[in-house]
C-alpha cells in the first residue's frame, strides 16, 4: 500500500487524541491547556475539545485548569497484557531468574526505535529513572535493544540508525558501522553484554525469547551495577542461566528448536543488517 493510501486510511481525530494523552509524561503530570497545545503542535480549540471528549470517557481529569490522566488508562496496558500470552507465561521465569541472581529481571520488546518493558521482576534500583512496565529506553545503548535488533529486519536496523544514536555516556556505540559489527557479534554469541552505555555503572545482559515461528519477539534481560558484578562475571556466572530462561520462556511460548525464524515484521529471514 503507498504512503498515500496510508494517509487515507488514517483518522487524523484518534490520531491527535493519542497525541494529547501521550503528552502527559513526568515533565507534564498536570498540564494546563496551553501547555498540552504546545506539546502537540494542535491548536487550543482542537486540544479543548479533545480533552473534553478523554474526559467525558474517563481517561482524563480537568481542574482549577489543569489536567491529568486518570487510573482508566491503566486499562490500555491492562488489556495488552491480558492479550499477550508470553507476558503472563514469561512471569514465572523471571522470578526465578531474578531470585537465582539476587538482581532485576526484564522482558522487552521492540517499539520503533525504542524498547518498552512489557515485563519486570525488581529487586533493587540500579538506574536512575524509575523502571515501570511501559518504560521506554533507545534500542541502540542497551543489551535488550541489542538482542531485538540483532534478529530485525534490515528496515528496522536502518530506522534506528537513522533516527540518531546519541550519545548518552561515553562508552555509547554512536557509529553505524560499529553497532552493525556488535550486532552481528550478538547474533554470533547468542546473547548481548552491554556495559555503561545508557549510564554510567549500569551493566546488563540478555538473550533473545521467541514464538512458535522462531522470530525472535522479546528479549530477556538481566542487570546489575558495575560494583556487583563486572562484565566477565555477568558473562560466566549470569548468561549461562538467562539463556537457558530465555529458551525455557520460548519453549513455553511454542518454539521448538531448529525453526526456521522468520521476521514477525515482514516475513522475511531475520538479520539482515
Amino acid at each position: 500500500m503507498s504512503t498515500a493510501e496510508n494517509s487515507r486510511d488514517l483518522i487524523q481525530s484518534i490520531e491527535r487524541g493519542f497525541a494529547v494523552l501521550l503528552a502527559f509524561d513526568a515533565d507534564r503530570p498536570n498540564p494546563t491547556l496551553a501547555e498540552l497545545a504546545a506539546a502537540t503542535g494542535l491548536s487550543r480549540p482542537a486540544v479543548r475539545r479533545i480533552l473534553l471528549t478523554l474526559q467525558h470517557l474517563g481517561y482524563v481529569h480537568g481542574e482549577s485548569g489543569r489536567w491529568s490522566l486518570t487510573p482508566r488508562v491503566l486499562s490500555i496496558g491492562q488489556h495488552y497484557s491480558a492479550s499477550h500470552a508470553m507476558i503472563e507465561t514469561a512471569q514465572p521465569h523471571l522470578l526465578r531468574l531474578a531470585e537465582h541472581t539476587g538482581e532485576s529481571a526484564s522482558l522487552a520488546a521492540l517499539d520503533g526505535t525504542e524498547v518498552v518493558y512489557i515485563a519486570r521482576v525488581p529487586v533493587r534500583r540500579i538506574m536512575s529513572i524509575n523502571v515501570s512496565i511501559g518504560t521506554r529506553v533507545p534500542a541502540h545503548a542497551t543489551s535488550m535493544g541489542r538482542v531485538l535488533l540483532a534478529w530485525a529486519p534490515r528496515s528496522c536496523v536502518d530506522e534506528v540508525i537513522e533516527a540518531g544514536l546519541p550519545r548518552l555516556t561515553d562508552l555509547t556505540i554512536t557509529d553505524p558501522v560499529e553497532l552493525r559489527s556488535a550486532l552481528r557479534t550478538v547474533r554470533e554469541q547468542g546473547y548481548a553484554i552491554v556495559s555503561e552505555e545508557l549510564e554510567e555503572g549500569l551493566v546488563s545482559a540478555s538473550a533473545p525469547v521467541r514464538d512458535r515461528s522462531g522470530a525472535v519477539v522479546a528479549a530477556l534481560a538481566s542487570s546489575s551495577s558495575i560494583g556487583r558484578s563486572s562484565v566477565d562475571e555477568l558473562r560466566r556466572h549470569v548468561v549461562p542461566l538467562l539463556v537457558s530462561t530465555a529458551e525455557a520462556i520460548s519453549a513455553d511460548y511454542g518454539h521448538r528448536r531448529g525453526t526456521k525464524a522468520r521476521s514477525t515484521v515482514t516475513g522475511e529471514h531475520e538479520g539482515f543488517f
